[in-house]
């Protein structure tokens, strides 16, 4: 019955093909490809349509379906997911035999780990083999990585709290706030009277105590129990905003913005990322004096450090910086930041790859409220793309849930997140044809409660579908991971679960750098560049 109701509803397609019907038998796949070829109709992009016409083509009455047909059909889907289409050298035949041997014990295995919370499955992730040979392996570029949470905390209580000058005090909600000063700070609202946390850590019987209290203040992470800890996805925010709130006072002086910048990069390095896109709010950084620097500053500082740590790093690509500013302001606000984003774009054309609003979408303004402030670039013919966080949210329906729809209005580059995706055909369809490409954050989904176990993450669909998508860590310093392995491992082993193999994880690698806001020419060159890389990583692990 359920065959009958499908061809009935696939007769006129059917009508177009029977001239391949005789020999579907015979040809398989092969048949169907031609077909879809004649029919305009491109393989891989239109899995249902490709589906009814193998099922009409088959159908011939028998009580028994024939197993060719059945294995013509598995061959068909999985031709259809991310990377189904490349076909591998005999080496990397090869590999994929271990890695699919690898990703077996994985799933096999009754602590699995994409079904529990990243902060308890992440030392089972670090003791797997699987996971070492993810982490050697040539990624591409990281695409969507916030600012403040791109480098270790470990990195930041070791090498900077440890700086002279540096005050610290404690808000009344328990969190912590720094700042560097050459004498003590005014005192600031809601928090305790400053103290120099040099004296404070000679006066302290137990620094290691302290320095935990002051590393747990800047992350999300915790080695209690996080469904406890964290019960609804206000309580996960609210923890979020109080440690970039500690965060700030560090990062945003002057001698550590650039030494943090630089260790960030040092760490997506050497988890072979060669390429960043960050997505940065630009602060005014301060001297030990007051004084403060304005955005361009901040952004130059961006340039230089990425010119040097490129010199130093021959295998580096570079990085551009995405302008992003916070969604809860007011319109009189935001045209004043869609004026700067202009003109840093202008005045940084090969830097400033585009802008982007950021911040919890479901408490923030939606994407049509600033409709005529983010109209402006286009309005006076100026070219600023839009990287557009869109789709992070569960609240179906709601004006939140239409900024995918509207981001698509808007010809944003990206998607960032898009978790809400499948729940819009239309905004699917259009990304898809568009060649809009969905950043999806496995890590960073979970841990604000979009989803529990990420085999059930919507991004299993679309990577079965090839939709275009690739893999980013968000903010990997809150959640105690680094670079982009443990996402990759997460969208791997729990969206690909046994099916995806080697294929899955080159394309992913060169989606990054095709969908990343280099220009044709660069990509090519960064393309060239990590395929070097990919095929000794090849050959190492061979």
């Amino acid at each position: 019955m359920v065959c009958y109701v499908l061809v009935t509803s696939c007769v006129s397609l059917v009508s177009r093909s029977e001239q391949y019907k005789h020999r579907f038998v015979e040809t398989g796949p092969q048949l169907l490809h031609t077909a879809l070829t004649d029919m305009d109709l491109p393989v891989g992009r239109h899995p249902v349509t490709a589906l009814c016409i193998a099922l009409c083509c088959l159908w011939g009455g028998e009580s028994m379906p024939d197993p060719k047909h059945r294995e013509a059909l598995m061959e068909m889907e999985a031709s259809m997911q991310t990377g189904g289409q490349l076909v591998m050298s005999d080496k990397e035949k090869v590999l994929n035999a271990r890695f699919l041997q690898m990703k077996q014990a994985e799933v096999m295995r009754p602590d699995f780990p994409p079904a529990m919370h990243f902060f308890k499955a992440r030392e089972l992730i670090k003791e797997s083999p699987l996971f070492s040979l993810l982490r050697k392996a040539p990624k591409g570029a990281a695409l969507h990585v916030h600012d403040l949470s791109m480098t270790a905390v470990e990195w930041l209580v070791k090498n900077v709290t440890y700086r002279p000058d540096l005050y610290m005090c404690s808000s009344d909600t328990q969190s912590l706030r720094f700042i560097f000063c050459s004498q003590i700070p005014q005192p600031l609202a809601r928090c305790s009277p400053w103290v120099l946390l040099e004296k404070l850590r000679n006066a302290t019987v137990n620094v290691t105590e302290l320095d935990d209290r002051i590393m747990r203040s800047m992350t999300v992470f915790t080695d209690q129990d996080p469904e406890t800890l964290y019960p609804t996805q206000d309580v996960v925010w609210e923890r979020f905003e109080e440690a970039f709130m500690a965060l700030r006072g560090l990062v945003n002086f002057a001698p550590v913005f650039r030494d943090y910048y630089y260790q960030g990069l040092r760490e997506f390095y050497a988890d072979n990322v060669m390429y960043l896109e960050l997505r940065a709010v630009l602060p005014e950084v301060y001297e030990l004096d007051g004084s403060t620097h304005d955005i361009t500053w901040s952004l130059k500082t961006y340039q230089e450090v990425t010119r040097s740590f490129t010199a130093d790093h021959p295998g580096f690509f570079g990085a551009r910086v995405i302008f992003s500013f916070h969604r809860h302001v007011n319109s009189t606000v935001m045209a004043r930041v869609v004026e700067e984003a202009m003109k840093l774009k202008r005045d940084f054309p090969d830097f400033v790859a585009g802008f982007d609003l950021m911040g919890r979408e479901d408490q923030g303004r939606p994407l049509w409220y600033f409709r005529h402030e983010l109209s402006m670039p286009s309005d006076r013919g100026l070219l600023l793309p839009f990287y557009f966080h869109a789709g992070e949210t569960n609240l179906e329906g709601s004006d939140v849930d239409q900024n995918l729809l509207d981001a698509l209005l808007f010809n944003t580059s990206r998607i960032g997140h898009g978790f809400a995706l499948l729940r819009h055909p239309v905004a699917k369809e259009l990304s898809r044809k568009r060649g809009v490409a969905v950043e999806i954050c496995p890590i960073s989904n979970q841990v604000t409660k979009l989803v529990d176990d990420l085999r059930n993450h919507p991004g299993a669909v679309l990577m079965a579908e090839d939709h275009p998508l690739v893999i980013s860590s968000d903010d990997p310093a809150m959640f105690g991971s680094s670079g982009l392995s443990y996402d990759f491992y997460e969208a791997l082993v729990g969206f690909g679960g046994l099916r995806s193999n080697l294929r899955t994880l080159k394309s992913l690698a060169i989606n990054s750098i095709r969908y990343s806001s280099l220009p044709a020419a660069q990509q090519e060159k960064a393309l060239a560049m990590w395929q070097k890389q990919w095929d000794k990583f090849i050959s190492e692990n061979t």
